[in-house]
């Protein structure tokens, strides 16, 4: 059921991903990027060791200078065969050689460079070794936008893992709830992300009653009772592109407060959505979502940011939270979801992941946000 499968990213497209991110670098006052395996390096090249090892691996992205991917000798036969491979030139070195002498061979001595948080210290340490003179910054400071613009062939890739998890959703309301772990709850929703073309499931929350008041309860081995308020939110990747939803169910009929949290919880959700448009700042879209929750006294209880961007991971900038100015820009995708938890109790939370297009936002989960009554 995964449907027919997508047209694969080209050399051609990762060239321009690498050109456009060496660009933004010299406009960032940066001498370059580095970047070491993770989804940084997957979304440039299309290459993912098969595991990130204690040997270096590193591409070079620099303004007016060919990328280069330096690489252990014994693992370059597979970073040639990557999609984005045509588009650099690999640079090996054996075991028993200096790496960082290689890489260091490639860079300005007295450079600032922007370089990927997942690499690890021994690496980033040593590079200092070698270049005492460089200095280095988080990537996501200092290029934190550098994924968050999809083009039209990752928002089809979007869209399509967004469809895949409202489908989830479809069938996962129809299945028994009550008198069933969470656990047991939680594998359904795993094996149906799975059977609608995931390939990674990052996470699969069910959190039952008292539980739902805690946001990142994920799974228990408590019974779901009748009566019960349930936040379910799951997501992963399909295709390489993240999908994450939240929708909140009752285990038979709700009380009136029930209803009537989760009437405000849906309410700030489409506030928070329709605040979306190009050159709002992020922060607007919690403020917006936020200020419907406070102004029916519920403020204190609504105890996370308002959403988070997502790509080629299901979290990633930009942020919709108070402080963060940065405009909002058509193609950038993120989650709005806002929550009320009351401890002890029960907690309502509604997420959508929105793309931004030239005149607002347009959303890429469209199952009902009305309060699902399950067995």
């Amino acid at each position: 059921m995964t449907g027919t499968a997508p047209a694969p990213f080209t050399a051609d497209d990762y060239r321009a991903r690498m050109a456009r991110a060496a660009r933004e670098a010299a406009e960032a006052g940066l001498a370059g990027l580095l970047v070491a395996p993770g989804p940084d390096l997957v979304w440039l090249t299309g290459y993912a060791p098969t595991a990130a090892t204690e040997r270096l691996t590193l591409l070079v992205l620099a303004a007016g200078r060919d990328p280069v991917l330096v690489v252990p000798t014994l693992e370059a036969p597979d970073a040639a065969k990557a999609a984005g491979a045509p588009a650099l030139s690999l640079r090996d070195w054996t075991d028993g050689k200096d790496p960082y002498a290689v890489a260091a061979a490639l860079l300005d001595a007295g450079g600032r460079f922007g370089i990927s948080d997942n690499a690890w210290a021994m690496h980033l340490l040593s590079l200092q070794k070698a270049l005492p003179g460089a200095s280095y910054a988080s990537l996501t400071q200092v290029l934190p936008m550098l994924r968050a613009v999809k083009d039209a062939a990752e928002l089809e890739l979007m869209a399509a893992a967004g469809a895949a998890a409202d489908r989830a959703f479809e069938e996962i309301r129809r299945v028994p709830f009550a008198g069933r772990r969470e656990t047991e709850v939680g594998a359904d929703l795993a094996d149906l992300l799975r059977r609608f073309g995931h390939s990674q499931v990052d996470f699969t929350i069910v959190a039952s009653g008292p539980n739902g008041a805690n946001p990142h309860h994920e799974v228990g081995d408590r019974v779901i009772e009748q009566g019960d308020m349930v936040v379910l939110d799951f997501g992963g990747l399909k295709d390489g592109y993240g999908s994450d939803t939240s929708r909140t169910v009752h285990v038979g009929e709700p009380t009136e407060e029930e209803r009537r949290v989760h009437d405000l919880v849906r309410e700030a959700q489409e506030a928070g959505f329709r605040a979306v448009r190009p050159g709002v700042a992020c922060q607007e879209i919690d403020r917006a979502a936020r200020a419907v929750i406070a102004d029916a006294g519920y403020g204190p209880y609504f105890i996370h940011r308002t959403g988070h961007g997502i790509g080629v991971t299901t979290h990633e900038p930009p942020y919709m939270i108070e402080g963060e100015e940065q405009p909002l820009v058509p193609g950038m995708c993120f989650s709005v979801e806002p929550g009320v938890y009351l401890p002890g109790r029960f907690g309502v939370r509604i997420e959508d992941i929105v793309t931004v297009t030239e005149d607002g936002g347009r959303r890429l989960n469209y199952t009902t946000r009305e309060l699902v009554i399950v067995d």
